[in-house]
C-alpha cells in the first residue's frame, strides 16, 4: 500500500516530516522518499530502497544536508516517490497511494510525438509519473487532480508540494483516511492520526471523499468539495491501520477489542465455542481481537509465543515464498509453559493464502500444543484487492478460500461464493471442514460480514468490502 506526512510551517519543518513519515512505515516496505522546499536552496529531494533498511535508519543522514518550511515524505510498496515534476503547472513534488489497474490504456493515450514515460526495470511506468502526466493535460492543478483521479480505475490519494505550500487530494470514494493537524507553526496532512498527535500537532480536519485541500503554514483552503460517496476500507481498522489511529472518528484499537467481543457473542449464542485453556493472538494485529474475544468470552488470555523483531525485517519482504516462510517461523519464540498439553485458540486478524498461519500451527503443535482452534476476525477473503494492494495477487485462486472452493466443487462452486462465505450453510460448513484438514486446525471460524460491519461502527454503504464480497 503506502503512506504519507506532509507538514508546511513558518519554521523548519524537517523533523515533523522526517518522524511523521517514518510513523507510516507499517503501510509499505519498498520505497521511502523526502522531499522539502526552502526560498532559498529550492527544491531538494533523497529517494531510497527501504526493503531491508528501516526509513528511519536510511535517511537519519540525509537530514543534514535538507531544510525547508515545507516538506512531504512518503513510504511505498511500489513505485520509487515522491517525483519532482516540472510542467507548464510550474515546479512541484508529488506523490501519490493507490492502484491504477488501467495504467497499459491511459499510458496508451499518450502516445505520438514529444510523449514519452520512463520505464522501469520491471517495464512498468511509475504509477506517480503517470499520475502527473495526467494532471499536466489540465490548465490548472485543481482540474488536473480531479481529471487525474476520474481517469483512473483504482484509487488514487495525491499529494503536492509547490513552493507556495501544500495540495492534498482525498480518493475520490476515499479508500485512505486523509487528516490535518495544526500547531502554533503551521499545519500538516497525513493518513495515520495518531503521526501528528505524537509530534504535538492537535486535529483539525478531515478531508471528504474526493476533497482538494490547500495548506500553507498560515492555515488550509477547501479548493473542491467533497463528494457524497464513501468507501474507506475496511481492512484499515481491521488488520493494516495502527492501533492507536481514528478512522472516520472511529479508533482501531477499540474497533478490533469490539470485534473479537462481537465473534465471541455469536460463537455463545450458537454453541460454537469450544474448551480451551487459552485465547491468544496471532502477532501482532490479531491480539486486540483477541483481547476483545476473551473478554467476552471469559476465557484466560495468553501470549503463548511472541515475534522477535529487533533484527528481522518484515516476513512478507523477500521476493520468495520459502524464505518468507523461514523468516515468519524465526521469528516466533515460543513460551512452552502457555503451550505444552495447552488447549488454544487463536484469533488472527485475517486468513488471506494461509500459508504463514499453517507454519504457525505445526509450530505450536511442535512446542506441545494439544488443540489449536483458529478464528479469523473478518469474512473468508474472495477477491483480491482492486483498489489499495491489499490481498492482491495474480490470480484470485491463490486466495486460500477461493482455492478450497475450487477443490471441492470446481468451476461450479465459484458461483456459489457468498454461500460458502457463510459458515451456517452446507456449502459453508464443507469449506471451514476443508481448510480446517489442510491445515490442521481443530476447529476454525470466520467473523461474519455483519459482525465485522457492526464493530466499525458506520454506515455499511460507506464501507468498503469488496475483498469478501466482491461488490464495489
Amino acid at each position: 500500500m503506502g503512506g504519507f506526512f506532509a507538514a508546511v510551517s513558518h519554521k523548519n519543518c524537517k523533523y515533523d516530516v522526517f518522524f511523521g513519515t517514518d510513523y507510516h512505515s507499517h503501510l509499505g516496505a519498498k520505497r521511502g522518499g523526502l522531499a522539502f522546499y526552502d526560498a532559498e536552496r529550492g527544491f531538494q529531494r533523497q529517494i531510497h530502497n527501504i526493503e531491508n533498511t528501516p526509513f528511519r535508519t536510511k535517511f537519519e543522514a540525509n537530514l543534514s544536508e535538507m531544510d525547508g518550511t515545507a516538506g512531504i515524505g512518503c513510504i511505498s510498496d511500489a513505485d520509487p516517490q515522491p517525483l519532482l515534476v516540472r510542467s507548464h503547472l510550474g515546479l512541484f513534488t508529488l506523490a501519490t497511494v493507490g492502484i491504477i489497474n488501467n495504467a497499459e490504456e491511459l499510458v496508451d493515450s499518450f502516445s505520438g510525438p514529444g510523449n514519452q514515460f520512463m520505464a522501469m526495470s520491471s517495464g512498468r511506468v511509475n504509477s506517480t509519473e503517470l499520475t502527473a502526466a495526467l494532471i499536466n493535460r489540465c490548465d490548472n492543478m485543481v482540474d488536473g487532480i480531479r481529471y487525474a483521479q476520474q481517469a483512473i480505475e483504482g484509487s488514487s490519494t495525491i499529494l503536492v508540494m509547490t513552493k507556495d505550500g501544500l495540495i492534498v487530494a482525498r480518493d475520490k470514494v476515499g479508500r485512505l483516511p486523509v487528516v490535518i493537524g495544526k500547531k502554533e507553526d503551521g499545519y500538516c496532512a497525513c493518513i495515520e492520526s495518531f503521526a501528528y498527535l505524537k509530534l504535538g500537532y492537535a486535529p483539525c480536519y478531515n478531508l471528504g471523499p474526493g476533497e482538494i485541500v490547500k495548506i500553507t503554514a498560515d492555515g488550509y483552503e477547501q479548493l473542491a468539495a467533497p463528494g457524497e460517496t464513501m468507501k474507506v476500507c475496511a481492512f484499515m481498522w481491521s488488520y493494516y491501520g495502527y492501533p492507536n489511529s481514528n478512522y472516520e472518528g472511529v479508533n482501531v484499537e477499540v474497533m478490533r477489542c469490539r470485534n473479537g467481543e462481537i465473534m465471541a457473542r455469536e460463537e455463545q449464542k450458537a454453541g460454537t465455542m469450544p474448551d480451551v485453556d487459552y485465547i491468544a493472538g496471532v502477532p501482532d494485529s490479531g491480539v486486540p481481537h483477541a483481547i476483545g474475544y476473551a473478554n467476552a468470552s471469559r476465557e484466560p488470555f495468553a501470549r503463548p509465543f511472541v515475534k522477535y523483531t529487533p533484527t528481522w525485517a518484515r516476513s512478507f519482504t523477500p521476493s520468495n515464498q520459502e524464505v518468507r516462510n523461514l523468516v515468519a517461523e524465526m521469528k516466533q519464540i515460543p513460551v512452552p509453559e502457555l503451550i505444552e498439553d495447552k488447549k488454544l485458540l487463536l484469533v488472527d486478524d485475517s486468513i488471506v493464502r494461509g500459508t504463514q498461519l499453517r507454519e504457525t500451527v505445526d509450530f505450536l503443535y511442535r512446542s506441545g500444543a494439544k488443540e489449536v482452534h483458529m478464528r479469523s476476525a473478518c469474512p473468508p477473503v474472495m477477491y483480491g484487492c482492486k483498489f489499495l494492494n491489499f490481498s492482491r495477487s495474480n490470480s484470485e485462486m491463490e486466495l486460500l478460500a477461493r482455492k478450497k472452493i475450487q477443490e471441492l466443487e470446481g468451476d461450479e462452486g465459484q458461483k456459489h461464493i457468498e454461500e460458502y462465505a457463510d459458515g451456517k450453510t452446507q456449502r459453508g460448513q464443507c469449506l471451514l471442514k476443508s481448510i480446517c484438514e489442510e491445515m490442521g486446525f481443530d476447529s476454525l471460524g470466520y467473523q461474519s460480514l455483519d459482525g465485522i460491519l457492526e464493530a466499525i461502527g458506520l454506515d455499511r454503504d460507506k464501507v468498503c468490502t469488496y475483498c469478501w464480497t466482491g461488490e464495489e
